[in-house]
């Protein structure tokens, strides 16, 4: 676990600060914050865009009358992919991209579901059932 977040905290800035110096090396600096410029700002279109067609598809599905845990799972991959495009970076934005086009971001859904049922058959995560109010 430790290992995970240095990984996530220290590693991946580090190599996109290198990613971005390297970039702007080679086109300029100027250019290397307009495509930043850019990315944020179509990925925030991107992100509001998608995350309203997820809050549509949760919204009939508790319409009718079923748990909504793939389209909750879509909106969480959305959420990450919108934070990711707001972070200067080539890295996050390639990442943050991905995770807005709805048959990339099946991918990473499954995969998620594939751990989360692991977990839950391993015994790592328990499930507790409503049994209504008291």
């Amino acid at each position: 676990m430790f290992l995970k977040l240095f990984s996530l905290f220290l590693l991946i800035p580090l190599l996109e600060l290198y990613l971005l110096l390297k970039v702007g090396e080679i086109i300029g600096s100027f250019n290397t914050v307009l495509i930043i410029l850019i990315t944020a700002s179509f990925g925030a279109y991107l992100a509001k865009s998608q995350g309203f067609l997820v809050l549509r598809q949760i919204k009939t599905a508790t319409a009718q009358g079923y748990m909504p845990g793939n389209e909750l799972l879509h909106g969480f991959f959305v959420l990450i992919g919108g934070f990711a495009l707001l972070t200067p970076g080539f890295l996050t934005d390639a990442a943050g991209f991905s995770m807005l086009i709805p048959q990339i971001r099946e991918i990473y859904v499954g995969m998620a579901r594939k751990i989360i049922q692991q977990k839950l058959q391993s015994g790592q995560w328990q499930v507790k059932m409503y049994s209504g109010f008291k």
